[in-house]
């Protein structure tokens, strides 16, 4: 039966879905009467229902968790049936992302310690720089530490709930992280899956906004460093940015080279032309690789700035500024007082020409080797070319001065050619390396706690951000799995994913928004990578630091083998994040007309210029039949064209932003996501809004049952009498009525005028703190 008592009006069957197996439940009669206006909750259940076979769940269940289920079943216009099923599950990447996060974290940051101590000799005043550093560093490397061990105790639920939002110990875990899917059976048209990821905003909520978030933070801060005098050097975020890519460059490339080299040993001791060849090949494109990625004047610039912060390294002579174009780097001198120079300075004793000639000796040892195995394949009989690109600028008369002997020999003739790359590439590695490290203590130098701390907030907003994305892909991965236009799509362009954000411009809410700003558009650091799975094991790994991220995603062998060629090489998988915010409950409403509602206008501009140049990319890249579905089947242009009228029309409370922004991610098969404070209230009357306008508008439900299916999917209490305090936090249902109602006894405030005054007096001390 309905909650109001309707009656029955025909029947199904209910089969009862487990995890991994499928169990027949009896008929279950329910409710439904059409002149009446009446919709009927089919059943509720706890399992999830299995959409794509057997063979995927397990994959499925690596992510999801304690899902609750409900049926329902709506008149369409016709006055036929549609069945649908909704679905909300918990996900143990809440807390596995996390922790696989600030491992990452930790080992980055000894890594950079490790390379801080090895800095070498400095003079007194950069010395104590360095200790100030490393302390703090230090005392934050154990707070994350401690932080790790104690979300390596929580055991029960895998998700965090709103009441936990303001303990230390889980910062970094998302709010509230849901899968709300909706399976729709419509019998005209094709079975449907929709899929909404619910989360709380992104933030610090531990670290408070007092100050506002990160958007207002790191702006402030860099104006801070740009703009007062330091005895510090001054280096661009891009820059500081640009030495950590290249050091991380340099331990990858490093051990590759080595590797390489040995493998082309070991073709040379077993006589092999065409092994010899085939090391050759990869040898020469990783050195390439490697000498390419110190051609970039910070590199230089580092360099003696470095110089001059040795003992005894003071310029004897003012600055002779260089033009630079690209580069914001600026040594100054040493001695206190020390002064800010925004251009590289020339130093009398410093050899400029001393750094060419170091990585470019990394180059001729290639082009000797290349030379080499040259003459030895050509004094064997071979007549193809070793596969390796002879510089035009090598030393011809090394390579001329070297005799060939017979092929019992080439090991040992290949061996001090490669003895001298590891040394010429040895010593490259460490000049750059302290360079690059001492661009790196510049950023840390200024108002360190402060620095650090910015360091640790934007860590935490990001892993929330990156916990929901990484259930997001693999949600999407899994059910789009034998969609060839999606693989494609996902190699060729990337993946779309819209964030719904229904946060307010007023009071706290600001500093979340501009925390989720920050989060959100740090996504772009993150690359996806599909691996089959060696084990049961089907947990997402990541690796890389905090400027580039690579999630490796496992699939189970017979999944893997379904996947187009370029994503089982392992090309790297990109996301593109937009975030599209408007604030609906009644603190925007002052924030309108008091406030200031500029940062949702300027976030929502910003990210509809990143969604255009998406669906630029996207339609310059995918093919033309692929494109060609995409017209008939909508029109993209257009409601990009009525978004950004949208946009631009600044109107109050504009929630047809969020359905056009909606719409267009679905269209382009992207991932959804909606947030709010705690993905509660907000949330969910977004996602119930959202879903019977699908059904409204795909698959033809009744115009006047619109209202209905809405109170029903939103009703908590259409099975039965449940108790109003429960809360569903908890794994309880609640009615849905307001969370703060205030009674008080009238006849008790007639007796006394003195009590009427004190109630007016709490009254009004509720309204103000409520608006506050």
């Amino acid at each position: 039966r309905t909650s109001d008592g309707g009656k029955v009006v025909g029947t199904i069957e209910v089969s009862v879905v487990k995890m991994g197996e499928i169990e027949d439940g009896e008929a279950d009669h329910i409710t439904a009467d059409v002149q009446g206006q009446k919709c009927a909750l089919v059943c509720e259940c706890s399992a999830p229902e299995n959409v794509s076979g057997k063979d995927n769940l397990p994959f499925l269940n690596a992510v999801l968790k304690n899902p609750v289920c409900k049926l329902y079943r709506f008149p369409t216009s016709d006055n036929k049936w549609m069945r649908i099923r909704e679905q909300m599950s918990e996900s143990i990447l809440s807390f596995h992302v996390p922790k696989e996060l600030i491992s990452l974290h930790i080992k980055e940051d000894l890594c950079r310690n490790q390379e801080l101590k090895e800095l070498g000799e400095l003079s007194p005043h950069w010395d104590n720089l360095r200790k100030n550093v490393l302390t703090h560093c230090d005392q934050m490397v154990n707070m994350y530490q401690d932080i790790l061990t104690e979300l390596s105790k929580e055991t029960g639920s895998s998700f965090k709930s709103s009441s936990s939002k303001g303990e230390k110990t889980l910062e970094f875990v998302p709010i509230n992280l849901h899968l709300q899917r909706m399976h729709v059976h419509s019998p005209h048209l094709k079975d449907a899956l929709y899929d909404v990821i619910t989360v709380g905003a992104p933030a610090a909520h531990f670290q408070g906004f007092k100050n506002g978030g990160l958007r207002k933070l790191l702006h402030r801060f860099e104006m801070e460093r740009r703009n007062t005098g330091y005895q510090f050097i001054y280096y661009s975020p891009e820059n500081t940015a640009k030495a950590k890519e290249v050091l991380s460059n340099i331990n990858q490339l490093q051990p590759l080279i080595a590797t390489h080299a040995d493998l082309l040993l070991n073709s040379a001791s077993q006589h092999s032309p065409d092994s010899l060849k085939n090391s050759l090949k990869m040898l020469s494109e990783k050195t390439e690789l490697f000498v390419h990625a110190f051609k970039d004047q910070l590199v230089r610039s580092a360099l003696l700035a470095l110089y001059t912060a040795r003992p005894g390294g003071i310029l004897k002579k003012p600055p002779s500024p260089k033009s630079s174009t690209t580069e914001e780097s600026s040594p100054q001198d040493l001695p206190p007082p020390m002064r800010r120079q925004d251009s590289i300075p020339h130093h009398s004793d410093y050899d400029e020409e001393e750094w060419d000639r170091v990585w470019a000796n990394v180059g001729k040892s290639l082009n000797c080797i290349i030379a080499m195995v040259d003459k030895l394949i050509e004094s064997d009989g071979g007549s193809e070319d070793s596969g390796g690109s002879r510089d035009g600028e090598q030393d011809l008369s090394v390579v001329d001065s070297i005799k060939t002997h017979p092929r019992e020999d080439w090991y040992e003739q290949l061996y001090p050619l490669i003895l001298t790359l590891k040394d010429c590439m040895g010593e490259v590695v460490n000049r750059a390396k302290q360079s690059l490290t001492f661009v790196l203590l510049q950023e840390l130098a200024y108002s360190l706690p402060q620095c650090l701390m910015l360091t640790l907030r934007r860590d935490i907003v990001f892993s929330q951000a990156l916990a929901g994305l990484v259930c997001g892909f693999i949600i999407k991965l899994h059910t789009s799995l034998h969609d060839p236009g999606f693989l494609q799509q996902l190699h060729t362009v990337g993946l779309i994913v819209q964030y719904e954000g229904l946060l307010s411009t007023y009071s706290d809410e600001i500093g979340m928004l501009e925390d989720m700003a920050v989060g959100i558009s740090d996504l772009k650091k993150v690359a996806f990578k599909i691996i089959e799975a060696k084990s049961n094991d089907v947990l997402p790994v990541i690796t890389g630091r905090r400027e580039h991220y690579v999630v490796e995603v496992k699939l189970p062998a017979r999944m893997f083998e379904t996947l187009p060629p370029q994503i089982k090489e392992g090309q790297l998988l990109h996301v593109h994040p937009v975030l599209f915010n408007v604030g609906i409950n009644e603190q925007q409403t002052l924030a309108e007309r008091f406030g200031d509602v500029s940062l949702q206008e300027s976030i929502n501009q910003e990210n509809f210029e990143l969604l255009k140049e998406y669906y630029t990319i996207f339609m310059e890249k995918m093919p033309p039949d692929y494109i060609s579905h995409f017209h008939e089947q909508n029109d993209l242009k257009g409601l990009l064209e009525n978004l950004h009228q949208n946009i631009q029309a600044k109107k109050r409370k504009n929630v047809e932003i969020m359905w056009l922004a909606a719409t267009i991610c679905r269209k382009l098969n992207g991932i959804r996501f909606t947030c709010c404070k705690s993905a509660k209230d907000r949330t969910s009357m977004s996602v119930t809004l959202e879903q019977c306008s699908i059904l409204r508008d795909e698959h033809q439900l009744h115009k006047d049952f619109f209202i209905r299916a809405l109170d029903c999917m939103r009703s908590r209490q259409t099975q039965g009498a449940l108790n109003e305090s429960d809360d569903p936090e908890t794994g309880c249902l609640s009615d849905n009525k307001p969370t703060s109602r205030h009674f008080y006894p009238v006849a008790l405030l007639l007796v006394s005028s003195h009590l009427l005054v004190v109630w007016l007096i709490l009254s009004l001390a509720l309204l103000l703190a409520k608006y506050q």
